[in-house]
């Protein structure tokens, strides 16, 4: 069969997805099959499904099959606006009662005449020398010291992720990362040129010799890495790991993004305390104080310093002078490490009431953690129990959101623990439980 005549079964399968003879869910037949009523080698069909998972037209799972998917972009894009859920267990920022009176009293003063004229002026990169002093502080932590030199700043933990990515990967390049990741990299990558290749993992995280083969296959030009409290896993790479992931860096000549946005829940040792010439480490307040005060930090090796201001001035992710002067009293103060105590509390709290109530389900965790991954039983599929829990008013994240490769998302889905209040967990939950003892044919798309 030539290219043509696969692509054009590709379109027609396209056009009835258009025309709504195929609807979000509805599985596609096993590829022999597929290649046995059309009449075409199995090997064409594998072509045809290719195509479609090319396109983002259909979604693979794990044991289950070929779906059609739903809106692979709206997908993403619902993570940075939370839907209008009654129990939101989607849009992961950890918000505390008692926060907000801590925030104020930090804060305040930062009204007066002489302080708004400091903070209102033009800001740069690397802001002021009493902001990265402030920074410094707050981020060190064991055999983990940065120099205020390593400093630079960004609007939020994104744009500090598209900065690290701007600096290291060249258009047309390829960065490796862990299969299941944070989802905003796909389509801060897709804008950059760059090419997302997934590395496989285990119950330790990133697999050091599936770097190697991606290494050799794709010629990486660098690695993004969460090795502390994984999103959307949950796994913490331990100190061997750790080890073995920076000798094949170092071996192969790669820097590694340090993704540590989730690392103020745990006290374990960044990567970059091995290798600091190998990592720029990027953090952000969004989670650690809220959402409305983000303020992104970088720490950059020596040598990529320029490289990664250069990145910043030019996407136009520069902090506010604002941010900068509201992140500085609140590192500077206490303010932030205070709600970074009571913040691991709570997660502890919520973790605990998630494995009470989801006992004899398989999740995955780690116990200090704002998040887990629930595998689902073998009678529902992510994105239809993700639907049926939205007509309960609960917001859930499928798996294949959280998928570099199209076809490759586990039958999961994730729970952010951190948005309802503890009344809403304990409902939520209990609802959830109740949906997964049903059959997902009991639910009815339609209705």
């Amino acid at each position: 069969m030539s290219k043509f005549e696969y692509v054009k079964l590709a379109d027609a399968i396209a056009a009835d997805i258009t025309k709504g003879t195929l609807r979000p869910g509805d599985r596609l037949p096993p590829q022999r099959n597929f290649a046995y009523d059309r009449g075409i080698a199995v090997s064409t069909a594998s072509r045809v499904y290719t195509e479609l998972l090319r396109r983002g037209l259909v979604v693979g799972e794990v044991g289950r099959g070929t779906f059609i998917s739903g809106d692979i972009k709206r997908e993403v894009e619902a993570l940075s606006e939370p839907r209008d859920a009654r129990i939101d267990f989607e849009v992961n920022y950890p918000l505390l009662p008692q926060q907000w009176a801590m925030i104020a009293k930090s804060l305040a003063g930062l009204e007066r005449v002489d302080a708004l004229e400091s903070a209102l002026r033009v800001s740069t990169s690397t802001g002021t020398k009493s902001a990265r002093n402030a920074a410094v502080a707050y981020l060190a932590r064991k055999d983990f010291t940065p120099q205020a030199e390593q400093i630079v700043f960004t609007a939020n933990g994104k744009q500090s992720l598209a900065a690290a990515l701007a600096a290291l990967v060249p258009t047309g390049g390829r960065c490796g990362v862990e299969a299941l990741t944070y989802p905003y990299v796909k389509s801060i990558a897709a804008r950059l040129g760059v090419t997302l290749v997934p590395i496989p993992m285990d119950e330790y995280g990133a697999r050091p010799d599936a770097i190697q083969k991606a290494h050799r296959e794709a010629h990486l030009s660098a690695l993004y890495l969460q090795p502390i409290i994984q999103n959307p896993l949950g796994v913490t790479m331990n100190a061997t790991r750790r080890a073995d992931i920076m000798r094949v860096a170092e071996k192969l000549d790669l820097t590694i993004i340090e993704d540590a946005v989730y690392g103020f829940l745990a006290d374990d040792t960044p990567l970059a305390a091995l290798g600091p010439d190998r990592c720029i480490v990027i953090d952000s307040l969004s989670k650690k104080v809220a959402p409305g005060l983000a303020l992104g930090i970088l720490v950059t090796p020596p040598h990529l310093r320029e490289s990664v201001m250069s990145a910043v001035r030019t996407g136009g992710w520069i902090a506010s002078g604002h941010a900068l002067a509201s992140g500085q009293r609140l590192m500077a103060d206490g303010t932030v490490a205070e709600l970074t105590r009571l913040k691991r509390i709570d997660a502890a709290r919520r973790q605990q009431t998630a494995a009470r109530l989801l006992a004899g389900y398989q999740i995955a965790a780690d116990a200090r953690s704002y998040h887990l991954w629930l595998t689902l039983p073998p009678h529902w599929r992510s994105q239809t129990f993700v639907a049926a829990a939205a007509r309960r008013g609960i917001a859930l994240t499928p798996s294949s959101t959280f998928a570099i490769a199209h076809g490759h998302a586990p039958n999961a889905v994730r729970l952010a623990l951190a948005p309802p209040s503890l009344e809403q967990l304990d409902s939520g939950l209990r609802t959830l439980v109740s949906l997964l003892g049903t059959k997902e044919e009991d639910f009815d798309s339609t209705e």
